[in-house]
């Protein structure tokens, strides 16, 4: 039986339809990854320390536990604070005891120093006794030839001239030996500088022996108990910083035009995909390690691999957003989660912004 015309017409009508359909909804389909791009290769990523210690010395006190939530100021854990009490004791008993040999020594200078004083002095009267010796020679001596004064007057005079400026010899060596023999307390003040250093190192020892939380967070790889013997500089355990969660996601650098801090985004959990979450654009990577080549890139780089190797695909770059109310009972370190960029409308939000 011949079919007509017109029955042809009415069967393809429904196959172009259906073509025409598919084409709009890939194009929209396309414009809305162009407008809004998308990623699943994204994972939860927040700030996280090392919590070690600064001292060495025995746990005795260690109030927290694997996966516990704590607050900025808990006590971490506790190091046992005697030996750096001792020191810190010692180095406050040697300040009393200097300072007590300080106040001593500094009455002997002192009196050493009054010493001198009174030897100076001395050294001026024997100057004195010695110039006037002398003048009374210098007019004695003249007389003599004309027998206003008899010759043992003038030995007399002479002799007395000669002894004085003996005493004056004497008084000045006397005085060089009391000024030579004060001494100082320069070099116990200088100790006592010394001292002081020491006690401030106790006590910054005693402070460190208590570690508490630097900050809201949550406490991981928590393995070991009180007793253990902990050394300075070897983590204890990692704390993750809660205050701020993030998602890391890798877009294709075709993606990213147009993509900068502050744009909006949308971000979601594999965990629970029922809840959104808000958030915007920290930063965006600006190297990765390459995969090919013998261009040699530091080793902190991120490395992210390309899913096909038989063709040239575009690269990835993670981008960083920063996500504004996080479930703490949902957000965990490397937990998977799909991230949406909106550069649309985070511009629009900042043209409002800027508009008076």
């Amino acid at each position: 039986m011949a079919t007509t015309p017109g029955k042809t017409r009415k069967k393809l009508w429904p196959a172009i339809i259906l073509v025409v359909a598919t084409l709009l909804l890939l194009v929209f389909v396309i414009r809305q990854l162009d407008r809004a791009p998308r990623t699943d290769d994204a994972y939860v990523y927040a700030d996280t320390i090392d919590v070690v210690p600064e001292v060495n010395g025995r746990i005795v006190e260690l109030p927290v536990h694997d996966n516990q939530a704590v607050k900025e100021g808990d006590l971490l854990f506790q190091i046992d604070p005697r030996p750096y009490q001792d020191a810190l004791t010692r180095g406050k008993a040697s300040l009393v005891a200097l300072d007590r040999q300080i106040e001593l020594t500094q009455r002997t200078v002192n009196a050493q120093q009054y010493n001198a004083q009174s030897v100076r002095a001395a050294v001026e009267r024997a100057r004195a006794a010695a110039n006037q010796a002398s003048d009374t020679l210098h007019r004695m001596a003249p007389l003599l030839p004309q027998g206003y004064v008899s010759a043992e007057d003038v030995d007399r005079a002479r002799t007395a001239q000669r002894a004085t400026q003996a005493e004056l010899s004497a008084a000045q060596l006397q005085a060089q030996q009391a000024a030579a023999a004060v001494s100082g307390v320069d070099a116990l003040v200088a100790q006592r500088a010394v001292v002081m250093a020491e006690i401030s190192i106790a006590e910054l020892h005693l402070e460190y022996a208590t570690v508490r939380a630097p900050f809201d967070g949550r406490v991981v790889a928590l393995k070991t108990s009180t007793g253990q013997y902990a050394s300075a500089l070897k983590p204890v355990f990692t704390l993750i910083d809660t205050r701020r969660w993030y998602v890391v996601a890798n877009f294709r650098e075709t993606e990213l035009e147009g993509v900068k801090a502050g744009t909006a985004a949308t971000v979601y959990l594999m965990s629970n995909t029922a809840r959104r979450y808000r958030g915007s654009v920290d930063s965006i990577s600006f190297g990765v390690a390459p995969d090919e080549g013998g261009f040699a890139l530091p080793g902190g780089l991120p490395r992210i691999q390309r899913t096909l190797n038989w063709v040239h695909v575009s690269q990835r770059f993670p981008v960083k957003i920063r996500v504004e109310d996080p479930d703490p009972e949902l957000f965990r370190v490397g937990t998977s989660a799909v991230a949406v960029l909106e550069p649309a409308q985070g511009t629009e939000s900042k043209r409002r912004e800027e508009r008076p």
